[in-house]
């Protein structure tokens, strides 16, 4: 009997007992009120910042809306001289 005892690995016993006690007690804990009060606290601030995020997200795309025009604006003012450098100087049209 003795014999049976020697050959446990009673480092691994432990290991799983702690293992089993820890977790029943971490169990308990994130389940009680104090828990749920960060758990509340954590959401309302992951909110907060999804809102300021989207704030700025939105102010971003405004100004990728106004670059965007701005360009084909550009782009626009190009074409329009690049046709008129095109006319010939005594006003008669190319065909």
């Amino acid at each position: 009997m003795f014999e049976l005892l020697e050959k446990i690995n009673w480092k691994r016993v432990g290991t799983f007992a702690g293992g089993v006690l820890f977790g029943t007690a971490g169990i308990r804990a994130l389940s009680g009120s104090d828990a749920k009060k960060v758990y509340t606290h954590t959401t309302a601030a992951v909110l907060r910042a999804k809102d300021c995020l989207m704030d700025r997200i939105t102010i971003i795309q405004e100004n990728a809306e106004d670059i965007y025009e701005g360009a084909l604006q550009i782009n626009e003012e190009r074409i329009g001289e690049e046709e008129y450098e095109d006319l010939p100087e005594d006003g008669t049209e190319v065909e």
